[in-house]
């Protein structure tokens, strides 16, 4: 099978092109081939060495979809034909005191597709059953691969700030998590505010349902714009800085979620401005397939469309460039069979 995968001894950690042989799945596993995958932020983190060394011939990608082929023994729910998403979660122990407590994404001995497994940059996959995602029927492959992390964990973040009904969002940053979470977000009632450097994601999130677009300068000279008006924010820019403006745009007993899995040092530089009144700030570690399951049926009950610039499986490469210098609108996906 065609896999791109860590290239060694390349600048920039970036993927190669790679034919390896299919793997027979194991006891619990499925094998799935491999539709469409998107591209997530944490790809390139993954590829760039930000959260740890990796090794050459990894296969990333973890918004894998498409349909089972093969069964392992003891797979007892999905069949030949099934349709399927793979996420980031691929295993937990089930047994330490966050598994028993339906904290399993605190579990410290999960496993993660396409980073300490292989994943979807590639025309198969194995997957364990149990960690797998129904994918609707009337949901094509093509907009369904970016729910399977960008929408899960933006779901989380909002779960763990939502406000009270009607309740004012900010969205700081605004990629391919984001813009599926303001869909969501709108869908629920909410008064949902995006700030973003880029003219173009603006554009995109006020047609998406947004109150109001606030373009960010680096001297945060819009910060007025926001200060203070805000029930709750979740800042998916991986930048301090940004957190900071978050924090300093919500309401006292205001909440503020960072589902990102690297981020720049966070400087808080006044304690008044930015955490006192009661102020929260969380960090969103993966999730649960209780979020995941969740958030699928959500989806598909409020419609959210997912706004998508296609690449070759081969063009791996390019699409990490241009997520990486701010140059897709939505969410970037690989087409592969």
């Amino acid at each position: 099978m065609k896999t791109m995968s860590l290239a060694a001894n390349l600048p920039g950690r970036w993927l190669e092109i790679t034919d390896v042989p299919v793997i027979e799945p194991g006891r619990g596993e499925v094998l799935v081939r491999v539709a469409v995958c998107g591209v997530c932020r944490t790809d390139l983190h993954i590829v760039e060495g930000d959260i740890g060394a990796t090794p050459s011939g990894l296969v990333p990608g973890h918004e894998a979809v498409g349909t089972v082929i093969r069964t392992g023994e003891g797979v007892n729910l999905l069949r030949t034909g099934d349709r399927v998403g793979v996420p980031w979660l691929h295993s937990t122990c089930g047994l330490c005191e966050f598994c028993t407590t339906g904290r399993e994404n605190l579990c410290r001995l999960k496993t993660f597709t396409g980073y300490t497994v292989n994943g979807g940059y590639a025309e198969y996959l194995l997957a364990r059953e149990d960690f797998t995602v129904p994918i609707a029927p009337g949901l094509s492959f093509r907009h369904a691969a970016p729910l399977l992390c960008s929408g899960i964990i933006g779901y989380r973040a909002l779960k763990l700030v939502r406000p009270a009904p009607g309740g004012t969002l900010g969205i700081f940053g605004f990629g391919s998590s984001a813009h599926i979470t303001l869909q969501i977000a709108s869908a629920l009632g909410y008064d949902v505010r995006v700030v973003s450097r880029h003219a173009q994601h603006l554009k995109l999130a006020m047609q998406l349902g947004a109150t109001q677009a606030i373009q960010a300068t680096e001297s945060n000279e819009d910060a007025f714009l926001t200060r203070g008006k805000m029930d709750a924010a979740i800042v998916f820019a991986p930048s301090g800085s940004v957190v900071r403006l978050a924090l300093e745009s919500v309401k006292a007993g205001g909440s503020v979620a960072v589902p990102a899995i690297h981020m720049n040092a966070i400087s808080i530089t006044d304690y008044e401005k930015h955490l006192f009144h009661e102020k929260r700030l969380f960090s969103v570690e993966a999730n649960t397939r209780a979020d995941a399951h969740e958030f699928m049926r959500l989806a598909a009950r409020t419609r959210v469309r997912s706004v998508i610039k296609e690449f070759r499986l081969e063009d791996a490469n390019a699409a990490l460039s241009e997520l990486k210098a701010g140059e897709i609108n939505g969410s970037a996906v690989l087409l592969i069979t």
